[in-house]
Parts: structure tokens; sequence; C-alpha cells
């Protein structure tokens, strides 16, 4: 099928779209006029992650098709809580911590966006502002007589609590009928017509077309990703050592680069489509290459990944620390410029008397504790200056210094600068 509109064409062929909920009336609105679309984050880190990176390369897609996103921050809804893929209640956040939280969230959209106050910019809107001068009484006469008890159990984001025997308060149950009010005020104040989100938000957004055409008479749309899981089924953006992180100062670019250049082979077509941006017939011959060659495709989404992230100096600092760190076989190379690796700065003084190995792993983030640095170790997987540790009790100092620097390693794909000061 032929798409008129760049946005609608787009979508479709990089694989953005799940669910729609009228594609060709989307598409006939979007060639013929700039279109206002939105995707909400919760704020519940100071730092938005790789899991929401599908959302914010699709309002990327918006703004670079020629129509205006809205980043839409739940200031409000936030303070409830989405109970959509959630086993329990989320804990609630006082003011001051949500505002250091939205500032991070903001944070990680400039690296993708454009802010500011043109036709086409993006707008990051915080729905506090009108939450928060709700009066309950009158919201529920108003708005709360569209929504049925019987249709609200029959989402997957309750039927799946209830299933599990998981409690969902009734804080928690409000929280569709606000995203859809959301969606409502976006329409009156900015006349955003589209709402993107996850596939779990398909109820959630189909809600919010219905309530503003039952209250305002409005014609709104509604589109959906498919659930974004890797070759293996895990959860996208998740690894053994946590989330990956889009700031800075939640993880080195160094880390946000290898994880990019560490994803199943399977996952590497998929990928460069949904988050780089570069042509499709490029992606195409990247995707054919086979066995070691697939390498090269896996540097090249690692590159476009971080620069879009992190910028273009930060995405060549990566690649060059990653050329330093390994070998032919694995290991640290005495060529390269290892200045974009991740680096733990300790005093000079500690390593006079000698830092337990142990320690130092745990220390520099490469294992969560120390008894974890210990099972590490036991697993041939500890390394310090390439070289295997096998002794739990290794002493670091002077000795294994390189000039005033070592590296210490955990397994192949995790390594850190450690630099006397």
């Amino acid at each position: 099928m032929s798409h008129r509109s760049e946005l609608v064409r787009q979508l479709v062929e990089r694989g953005f779209l799940h669910q729609a909920t009228d594609l060709e009336g989307l598409d006939a609105l979007a060639a013929d006029q700039r279109i206002t679309a939105y995707i909400g984050f919760d704020c519940t880190a100071d730092s938005l992650h790789v899991g929401n990176l599908v959302g914010i390369m699709l309002l990327r897609l918006v703004q670079r098709t020629g129509h205006r996103p809205i980043a839409l921050v739940g200031g409000g809804t936030t303070k409830v809580g989405d109970p959509s893929g959630k086993d329990e209640s989320r804990q609630l956040l006082d003011d001051a911590t949500l505002a250091t939280y939205i500032a991070g969230v903001r944070r990680s959209l400039e690296a993708f966006l454009q802010f500011g106050d043109g036709p086409g910019d993006a707008l990051l809107v915080n729905n506090d502002q009108w939450l928060r001068e709700l009066r309950y009484i009158d919201f529920l006469r108003e708005y709360g007589r569209h929504f049925t008890i019987n249709r609200m159990l029959t989402f997957d984001s309750v039927r799946l609590r209830l299933d599990r025997e998981q409690p969902l308060t009734f804080l928690e149950f409000n929280y569709m009928v606000m995203q859809a009010y959301d969606f409502l005020e976006l329409a009156r104040r900015y006349d955003c017509r589209l709402q993107m989100g996850g596939s779990d938000q398909w109820g959630n957004i189909v809600n919010g077309v219905e309530l503003a055409r039952r209250v305002d008479g409005r014609t709104l749309f509604g589109a959906t990703t498919p659930l974004i899981t890797t070759a293996t089924g895990a959860k996208m953006g998740k690894t053994a050592a946590g989330a990956v992180w889009l700031n800075e100062h939640r993880l080195p670019a160094f880390d946000y680069w290898q994880y990019w250049r560490n994803v199943d082979d399977a996952d590497v077509g998929r990928f460069l489509r949904l988050f780089t941006e570069l042509p499709l017939d490029e992606i195409a011959k990247l995707e054919a290459l086979q066995g070691a060659e697939l390498n090269e495709a896996k540097i090249v989404l690692a590159d476009e990944a971080t620069r879009l992230c992190r910028g273009e100096a930060a995405a060549r600092d990566a690649a060059d620390a990653a050329r330093a760190v390994f070998s032919s076989q694995g290991g640290v190379s005495d060529t390269g410029d290892a200045a974009g690796l991740p680096t733990t700065e300790v005093p000079r003084a500690e390593f006079l008397t000698g830092i337990n190995v142990a320690d130092l792993l745990n220390r520099t983030g490469l294992a969560a504790s120390k008894g974890e640095a210990r099972r590490l170790i036991r697993g041939g997987g500890a390394r310090l200056n390439d070289a295997r540790v096998d002794d739990e009790a290794l002493m670091v100092d002077t000795a294994h210094l390189e000039g005033d620097q070592l590296t210490l390693s955990a397994g192949r794909k995790r390594h850190v600068r450690v630099r006397a000061v």
C-alpha cells in the first residue's frame, strides 16, 4: 500500500507501526498539513533510557518529516503511576524530586529534538499544569461518565495485574482516565491530533480518541509501536549491569557505544531501521552481511546510535577507545586512543599500600558487590591490564600502573580505566 505522507510512509517502512485507529485518515491529514503529535514520558528517574528510545526516535521522525512533536512529561500522572506492565505500585514522588527528574528527562530529549518556539519546534509540556487544577467532583461528572468499569477491566494493564493477584490501587486505576484527559487537553491547547506510544498503551490511547469525540466532537488519531524486545526475548535496554541510560552522568559514552556494538546478530537490521537515520537501501546492504563481516554493521549501528544520543565527538571517542581496548584476540591493544573509556580516579596513596582487586572491581562498577567481584574472579572473567586475575586476594599496587593508569576488565566487553591521582 502506498502512502501520501512522508510521516506514515516512514512509520511503516522503518517498522515503527503496530496499530493505528485510522491510518488512512492520519495519512491524508499528514499529507495535507502540519500536524502535532505527542508521546508521554513518566518522570521516574533523572534520565530516560534505551527502553524509551523508540518513542524518542518516533518524535524525532515526526519533526524530521515537517510536523511538530510534543513530549508530555507526566508531572501529574507520575504522582499516580501507570499500571501498564507493572507488577506493583510505583513509589510516589515529592515535588522536588519530580522537578529534578523532569529536568533530566529534558536533557535526554534535547539530544534528539529541536525545542523552540517555531511552528515545527518540539514542545516539552507538563500535564501537572492542568491536572493539579482539577476539581474532583466536576471532573468525575464531566469526564468519568464516559468510562465504564466493565471496559476498563478488559485492558491488559489492569487485567494482568488482577490475574497475577497483584494489588492495583484506586489511585492507579484513575491513570487511564487522566491519560485520556491529557489527549483532550493537548488537542484543545495545541491542536494536537495524534497520540503515539508502545503497544501496551493502546487502550489508553483509544480512550483519549473516544473521549475527544464524545466531549468536543474532535477527530483525533492514535498509533502504537510494537513491543521492542531483543532476539533473545529480553526487554529492550536491560542488561546484567542495569538500564542503558541516555544521559552521560548515568552511563559513559563508551558503555553506551558498547551496548549497540554487542547486540545480537538477528537484531542488527531492525535496530538500524529504528535507531539510526541511515537510508533504507544502505541498511539492507549492512544487514545482508554474514559471519564476521556483520560486525561491521554492528559498529555502524554503535557509531550512529551514539552520535544521535551523545554527539559526534563522543561517538568518535568511544569508537577509538574500543579499538584501543580490543586487539584481534579481544584484549587490550597497544594502538588507538583509550580516552573514551570510563575512568575511575583513585588516590595514588592507596596504590602504595595496595587495593584488593575485588574491592577495585566493585569500586569501578564492574561488579555490583564484592561478592559478585569474587565470583567474577573465580569464573575467570576478571582481567587486569589484559591479564587474567586468578587470586581473589591480589593487591593492586604501583607495580600494576602503566604510567599513572591501569585497565580493569569484566569479561571481554566491559572495561574501565583506573587512574592514579
